[in-house]
This record gives C-alpha cells, sequence and structure tokens, in this order.
C-alpha cells in the first residue's frame, strides 16, 4: 500500500467556528502534512514529524498552498448545468422558463450521462469533491448521475425528483409513481460505493398531499436515507403555498403532516420562517441548507445565519447550481459573508471554510467522514492556490496572516485557485 505525503500549510477543525471561538477550534500549520493511505486520511500534523515517522510515503510538496478538505455542496440541481446563468427572473417564471424545459430533456439517458459527467467534473475542478443534487422525475437522470460519481469514485447525495402537479405534462409522475420508483432508485443505489439516496419531492406547490405522504411513507421505510426538498424561499412562493393549503399552519406543515419532517431531512434555502418553522427544524434535529448566489441572483432574501444557529440548526453551504450563479464554493462562500454583512454579523474565513466543508458534511450526517482532514475521514482534499491571480497575489503579498492570505481567495478565487484535488485518496 502505497502512502502519500502532502506538504503544505493545513487547515482543520476539531469543532464549530460558528458556535465555538473560532480560535479554540479551527488548526493552522505553516508547516503541516496529510498522511494519506487507503484512499483516508491517516495522519495530520507538522511536516518535519510526519516525514519522519514515515519515510517511505510519496512526497507531495505544495509549497505554500493551503491543504484543506475538499468542498461539500449540499443542495444543487445537477440538470440545471446547461442553463446555469440564465436572466434573472422570479422563482417561479424561472422554473417555467428555463428550468422545466431543459429537465424535459432527461429521459434521454445519453443527454442525462453526459450533463451528469459535466457537472461533476465542473465540480471537481472547483475543488467540490462532494455533491447533493436534485435530478428530475425521470429514473435515467438518477441513474447517470449515480454512475458517474461512481466512475470518479465520488460521495455524493441524489435522488429522483417527484412533482404531479403544476408542472409540464412531460414532468409529472403521480403520487404511486413516485413512490415506486424512489424506492426502485433507493434499492439500487442507496449505501452501495459512495452514493447517498434522497427522497426528493422538489417542493409542496409540484407535489399533492397524496404523493407528499407517499413520501413520507417511503422515508418511515427507510428512515437511513436523507430526505431533500426546497423551503420558504421566496415571499410569492409562500404565499402560493397557502394558496393551496389553506389549512395548514405554516409552509413547513405540509412537510410535517405528510411524515416529511425529520432529523434526516435537508430543508434547502428557509429564508423567511415563521418561528413555529424554527422551532420545529430544530426539535426534530432537521438542517437546512443556506445558498446566497441563488438567493441574490433570483432576488430571494437574506438568510439568518445568526439567528439559526443560535438556535442549534445545523446548516450547510451550497451553489444551489443552475439558481446559484457559480459552480465554485468559493464564489459561494463570498456570497455568503457579503448576506451575512447585510445582516450585520459577519462571517470570519475560518468559519466560511467549515460551512464549504465540515458544516455541509454535517447537514448531511456525514461529519468526520467527508468535508474534513481527521483521521480515518475520506482523503478528499483540495489544494488551493493562494496566490492564483495577479490581483489575489499582490494583496497576499502583504497579508500579515493566513486569514488575510486566505480572504482574497474567498472573495476573487474561481477554479484557478485550485491546484489539485483528491478524491478517496487519489489525484483527479
Amino acid at each position: 500500500m502505497t502512502q502519500h505525503l502532502l506538504l503544505g500549510q493545513t487547515l482543520s477543525f476539531t469543532g464549530d467556528p460558528i458556535v465555538s471561538d473560532w480560535r479554540d477550534v479551527t488548526h493552522h500549520d505553516s508547516a503541516g502534512a496529510v498522511l494519506v493511505a487507503d484512499g483516508r486520511i491517516a495522519a495530520t500534523g507538522p511536516a518535519t514529524a510526519l516525514r519522519r515517522d514515515y519515510p517511505q510515503a510519496k512526497i507531495h510538496d505544495y509549497g505554500n498552498a493551503l491543504i484543506t478538505a475538499g468542498f461539500v455542496d449540499a443542495h444543487m440541481h445537477y440538470p440545471q448545468t446547461a442553463m446555469i446563468a440564465s436572466w434573472g427572473k422570479r422563482l417561479i417564471d424561472w422554473l417555467n422558463t428555463y428550468t422545466f424545459p431543459e429537465e424535459m430533456q432527461f429521459g434521454d439517458r445519453a443527454y442525462a450521462d453526459e450533463i451528469a459527467a459535466r457537472t461533476l467534473d465542473l465540480a471537481l475542478a472547483h475543488g467540490t469533491t462532494t455533491l447533493t443534487s436534485f435530478c428530475t422525475i425521470h429514473p435515467e437522470s438518477v441513474d447517470a448521475f449515480f454512475s458517474a460519481a461512481q466512475a470518479r469514485d465520488m460521495a455524493v447525495v441524489a435522488g429522483k425528483t417527484c412533482m404531479d402537479r403544476n408542472a409540464p405534462d412531460g414532468l409529472r409522475d403521480s403520487a404511486q409513481s413516485a413512490y415506486d420508483d424512489s424506492k426502485a432508485l433507493l434499492g439500487r443505489w442507496h449505501g452501495k460505493g459512495r452514493a447517498t439516496y434522497a427522497i426528493t419531492p422538489r417542493f409542496t406547490p409540484t407535489s399533492t398531499p397524496d404523493q407528499l405522504h407517499a413520501l413520507g411513507a417511503l422515508w418511515r421505510e427507510y428512515p437511513d436515507c436523507l430526505m431533500q426538498t426546497h423551503l420558504s424561499e421566496q415571499v410569492d412562493e409562500i404565499a402560493w403555498v397557502r394558496d393551496l393549503h389553506p389549512q395548514a399552519r405554516d409552509y413547513l406543515d405540509t412537510y410535517e403532516s405528510a411524515g416529511l419532517l425529520g432529523e434526516r431531512g435537508l430543508y434547502g434555502h428557509a429564508i423567511h420562517l415563521e418561528p413555529r418553522e424554527i422551532d420545529r427544524i430544530a426539535e426534530v434535529g432537521g438542517a437546512v441548507v443556506h445558498c446566497p448566489t441563488s438567493n441574490t441572483f433570483i432576488g430571494s432574501g437574506l438568510f439568518d445565519m445568526a439567528g439559526l444557529k443560535a438556535r442549534g440548526i445545523s446548516i450547510g453551504l451550497a451553489t444551489d447550481t443552475g439558481g446559484g450563479s457559480s459552480f465554485s464554493m468559493l464564489r459561494t462562500m463570498a456570497a455568503a459573508y457579503e448576506i451575512a454583512q447585510l445582516r450585520g454579523v459577519p462571517l470570519h474565513p475560518a468559519q466560511l471554510m467549515w460551512l464549504a466543508s465540515e458544516g455541509s458534511a454535517r447537514a448531511l450526517h456525514m461529519g468526520g467522514k467527508i468535508g474534513s482532514l481527521s483521521q480515518g475521514a475520506a482523503a478528499d482534499i483540495c489544494v488551493i492556490d493562494l496566490a492564483s491571480t495577479p490581483a489575489i497575489a499582490q494583496r497576499t503579498g502583504v497579508a500579515n496572516d493566513i486569514w488575510e492570505a486566505l480572504f482574497p481567495t474567498i472573495m476573487m478565487g474561481d477554479d484557478r485557485a485550485i491546484a489539485e484535488v483528491w478524491v478517496k485518496g487519489k489525484v483527479r
């Protein structure tokens, strides 16, 4: 078994730097090393010590580059890759104009294979080693995504998107077919290799109560699966849900009454939450996913990071491709910083990096398995060039510490900043 020793600056965490003082749980070593063996992190520590203890390891010297965990994107739509950055409309118009016509094509397995491969390769080029994706109503779209990830040894989460109303004819299933297709796909993929299945109603406006209840029943049968959906993204969406479900206490209640509220639930966006909704998500231990570039691009609103973290709610970070306007988790961190500034609670670079890795991993119930440089975690690693462009380099050149050196890359970096990516202990 070949051991690999990666040398450079290292960044790791032993806790949540948003809940705890970031200085206490963030660990930077300007001359650090990461030992990789058998696809996992075997050790992390000072370069001098690890070079001494593992003299037979193959050396990969990254100089002054920063070695971090690979980024974890906790919410995106791989079928929207080809129509990312389509001219902005509000959510419902945007879905009807761009998203639904594109998703109609994913019954064609060859097209689904092409876009799945493109999406995963773009993600890897930007340092993202795990994606959590909505697919389309077509089982072929799910098979294509999991197959492409399997070929790249990537840990991914995905599921068939279920819709039986308020969508074009070619994008509607039924309560029964949503249950049947999801169950078959779950049996084919969940827990196979690095694949995790997520039961996936798109959102309440496109699923009848019968379909939501059918998917809730499926989740009760397979409680170790994740469940992903959208919640309270825009105010006009919430008004639409209120019209469709006048008996519901709030938007979340449409999921809760169907058995779709739980600890392993992932609720995308969650911008305009009612007090009761916050209470219930906190009580059950569900996670919400912050999608900042999407929220600004589609004009959804300002996510309350500080308020939700204060309630103990787990939060992931995500690109929300293609409502989100970038494949880059660096750009996503920059947008999260900007939204937090508008909220009056700026995020430190350490907190942003944690959200994009370990924070998202925890939301996916994969903490310590991915998104981490801790011993035993999968060796999904991102090596970041802190001087990737002239503009970034001139700022980094006068930095007083690692945070002043890293922050320009968070704010201005793109795929050029990604010097190398490792997936399951192999260079991609």
